[in-house]
């Protein structure tokens, strides 16, 4: 069998009806003789070693899925239970129609290497229309407010509240102690230089003593107004000084 060239190209099939030169040939696992594409399966050549490895499948045309068949089982008993149980015909559309863009008038039939997912709408495109603006993509989803989220937010709020209070706990607490530090210096006054104990001390002081003071040095003071030009003085001997040197000696108006 063979050439001179290949002298191992080529077999015939083990089947004794059949005997065909396959170039090809398919070796059984089993068996480990050569068959031919006809006889490459357990059944179709009677394999005596197969045992229960032998495994066909039909295709259902009602859901396109696989079905099994059972060796050493009726085929129509493992097409019932296949119909009874796992039968879904929806699946039928998924399996067979093949997805397209879904943009208006386009037939373009989307594969492995030509879809592009949109990054705003989440939905399959074309490589022609993968853009925003190519297939009128109406922007990103906004997220739905949910029972998680509200208690997220209600919890968020509680704890802000939280933390002010106690900022300000903490700044009452501050201004207490500065306060009570305070309390033990001493306070000295600045016109007669006498300390006081406390703030209220030293501003009672200044109000009885300092603000009477002032008061009635006011009071005691008089002014001379000039009859001429309406100029005041502190003293009479000044007023007359004033008139003589300024209006030639005389009060009168």
């Amino acid at each position: 069998m063979g050439t001179p060239e290949f002298p191992d190209l080529g077999r015939h099939c083990s089947v004794q009806h059949c005997k065909q030169i396959d170039f090809l040939p398919f070796t059984c696992d089993r068996c480990d003789l050569s068959y031919c594409l006809e006889h490459r399966s357990y059944i179709k050549h009677q394999c005596s070693k197969a045992g229960n490895n032998d495994v066909t499948v039909v295709i259902c045309p009602l859901c396109a899925k696989g079905v099994r068949l059972i060796p050493n089982e009726d085929p129509n008993i493992s097409w019932e239970t296949h119909v009874n149980t796992e039968c879904d015909p929806s699946n039928y559309d998924k399996v067979t129609k093949k997805k397209k863009c879904p943009v208006r008038r386009c037939k373009e039939v989307l594969t492995f290497s030509n879809t592009i997912k949109c990054k705003d709408c989440s939905v399959d495109h074309c490589l022609k229309h993968r853009f925003g603006l190519d297939h009128d993509c109406p922007g990103p989803k906004k997220p739905a407010t949910t029972s998680s989220s509200f208690w997220a937010t209600s919890l968020l709020n509680v704890a802000s509240s939280f933390r002010e209070n106690r900022q300000v706990a903490r700044d009452g607490a501050g201004l207490r102690r500065s306060s009570s530090g305070s309390a033990g210096q001493v306070e000295e006054c600045p016109q007669c230089r006498v300390k006081f104990s406390s703030v209220t001390a030293l501003v009672e002081h200044v109000k009885k003593v300092h603000e009477r003071n002032n008061q009635s040095r006011v009071r005691k003071m008089s002014i001379d107004v000039c009859p001429k030009c309406g100029r005041g003085f502190g003293d009479p001997v000044s007023l007359v000084e004033h008139v003589e040197k300024d209006h030639g000696g005389t009060s009168k108006a």
